[in-house]
């Protein structure tokens, strides 16, 4: 298994709830994400969902993390929900412009949907994945489980797209690779977790468990792996984190192992 190949790490860093359980106390939020860094190598930026940052705000991104530090992020829902994908080539081509400045640290640009997104809309997306330039990766999450035939599986691998693998309550878990990468996201349940992300409320052993295993399989193949976790997964995604990584290394060094036996 090469560990090398797996990128782990939480969605989004800018939680106040994290102060003392992740972040020191008294730590200020311009702080977060250069103490975030400390402990994984890699996030996704969840706020790029909302809208395209400034250029000024991915410079000091970049800036205040290691040299091997990496950055997914989602694409803005002005493109993939307001627009669904249609007429958005302004957008589209600011977005990746202002991401670019990431340089060699900048990993997967996630295109997320929400349920609303329907197979209906099969020729929207076919027309605009050969549009996206070549030099970035990209993800695709969708949530609708009617989207899940043979040839949404073909459209992403004939671009280069990797489905995006969820543990969400509406759609099932899977295995699929699509792209020379994979991308996992750990999503649970915004209502079982509305708020307070100070600690973990629901146990999650044996999803990990499960995740675990694919994971392994994975690095076994030498598939890259990024994968994120939602504080709604289970409550505080830095410990889901650490949990999931405590898990591949059972998997990788059972204790019989471990004793030289």
């Amino acid at each position: 298994m090469n560990r090398n190949l797996l990128h782990l790490g939480t969605s989004g860093w800018s939680y106040k709830d994290w102060v003392g359980p992740f972040y020191a106390d008294g730590s200020a939020p311009k702080d977060f994400l250069e103490i975030y860094s400390q402990h994984f190598h890699t996030v996704e930026i969840d706020s790029t969902f909302y809208g395209t940052p400034r250029q000024e705000y991915v410079r000091r991104w970049r800036a205040t993390t290691p040299d091997d530090f990496q950055f997914s992020a989602k694409f803005p829902k002005e493109i993939t929900h307001e627009k669904s994908l249609v007429d958005g080539e302004k957008e589209v081509t600011e977005f990746l412009k202002t991401m670019e400045l990431l340089g060699n640290k900048l990993s997967v640009l996630l295109l997320q949907f929400e349920y609303g997104f329907k197979p209906d809309q099969f020729e929207n997306l076919s027309a605009f994945l050969p549009t996206l330039p070549d030099c970035f990766r990209y993800a695709l999450e969708i949530r609708n489980k009617k989207w899940l035939g043979r040839n949404f599986f073909e459209l992403l691998r004939d671009n280069g797209v990797a489905f995006t693998l969820v543990d969400h309550p509406w759609m099932p878990r899977l295995e699929d690779v699509t792209s020379d990468f994979t991308y996992i996201r750990w999503l649970g349940d915004r209502r079982k977790v509305p708020e307070n992300f100070s600690e973990v409320k629901i146990d999650r052993s044996k999803e990990v468990e499960w995740w675990a295993e694919v994971i392994n399989k994975f690095l076994i193949d030498d598939v890259t792996t990024f994968g994120y976790v939602n504080n709604h997964f289970a409550g505080h995604s830095p410990a889901t984190v650490r949990q999931i990584e405590a898990e591949l290394d059972r998997i990788a060094f059972p204790k019989e192992k471990a004793d030289g036996l």
